[in-house]
């Protein structure tokens, strides 16, 4: 059965091609409207949508995957900064603490005319060591925040600011790899 990234991700791209899964990628128009209120809610709500809005185009037997990911803090959300200014204040509210890393997966699975569908999210908590301003101002100099939640890349240069994990590494990269791999191996039978 086909597989079906819903995402321009190449972080996405990359763990799927890592891991060995066959897939095409699909985008579909997603507009990004959330009901929902707590974290973990929210990305399983914003990846139904992203998956959704390509599994509507997809006429064949095949499994679309939404993903969504999300930083937050004291329950704040932390999207993708707007600009450096923005991913000061974030990198600042992060720095010296603990905060938590969301990703929600939504896995719709065409077959034979009926479709099921299949959402779960992630959890990871990052702690991030303490930076001076110098630091971030260099950090954000490198123009790697501005397309990831929270204003920063575990996989990438921010990774020096990164003193520990509790969770999956793969999560906080925008796709829990293992888990997705899982759910994928029950809804196809394999």
């Amino acid at each position: 059965m086909k597989i079906i990234l819903a995402s321009a991700s190449p972080r996405r791209r990359e763990l799927l091609e890592q891991a060995g899964i066959p897939f095409e990628i699909l985008i579909g128009s997603t507009q990004e409207k959330i009901a929902k209120e707590r974290p973990c809610d929210i990305v399983e709500e914003l990846s139904l949508a992203k998956a959704q809005g390509v599994a509507s185009a997809v006429a064949a037997d095949a499994v679309v995957i939404g993903a969504d990911t999300i930083v937050a803090k004291d329950q704040e959300i932390l999207g993708k900064p707007k600009d450096a200014a923005d991913a000061f204040r974030m990198l600042s509210m992060l720095q010296g603490d603990r905060h938590q890393v969301y990703t929600g997966v939504t896995l719709i699975v065409k077959k034979d005319g009926s479709s099921r569908v299949i959402s779960f999210h992630e959890r990871t908590d990052v702690f991030m060591a303490a930076m001076d301003e110098k630091e971030i101002l260099d950090y954000i100099a490198t123009g790697e925040p501005f397309d990831k939640a929270g204003a920063y890349g575990i996989q990438g240069r921010a990774g020096i600011f990164i003193e520990k994990i509790e969770g999956d590494y793969y999560n906080v990269v925008g796709l829990p790899i293992s888990r997705l791999y899982r759910e994928l191996k029950n809804c196809l039978g394999k």
